[in-house]
């Protein structure tokens, strides 16, 4: 079994920035696929950033190329999100999902993917 703690979430302005950090426990992050979705009020999850099993190669969507940076460090058995120039349509609560499975790149934006997920933080960017 798989758990996962989201944390790091809070208020910031446009144009700032914020870690979030997911601790894992049951498993070494390193033996999961990873990723972060975002969910806004009324609207679907949406895939954020993705990261391989084993190689640590990550995905970022084309929605936040560029200013979102996934990791992880496998001391802490933790995975992070770094996002810089937040936008107020970046506001969502943000979750940390993994699988103990090898997904196909393409299937890594897939919620279904994903069998184990993290209660979620909340982000908001506003002035």
């Amino acid at each position: 079994q798989v758990q996962l703690v989201e944390s790091g979430g809070g208020l910031v302005q446009p144009g700032g920035s914020l870690r979030l950090s997911c601790a894992a426990s049951g498993r070494t992050v390193s033996t999961l696929a990873l990723a972060w979705f975002r969910q806004a009020p009324g609207k679907e999850r949406q895939f954020v950033a993705g990261l391989k099993r084993g190689s640590g190669t990550t995905y970022p969507a084309n929605s936040v190329k560029g200013r979102f940076t996934v990791s992880r460090d496998s001391g802490k058995n933790t995975v992070y999100l770094q996002m810089n120039s937040l936008k107020p349509e970046d506001t969502a609560v943000y979750f940390c999902a993994a699988t103990i499975g090898s997904p196909i790149v393409s299937s890594l934006p897939t919620a279904s993917t994903y069998e184990y997920w993290g209660q979620g933080t909340q982000v908001t960017v506003s002035s």
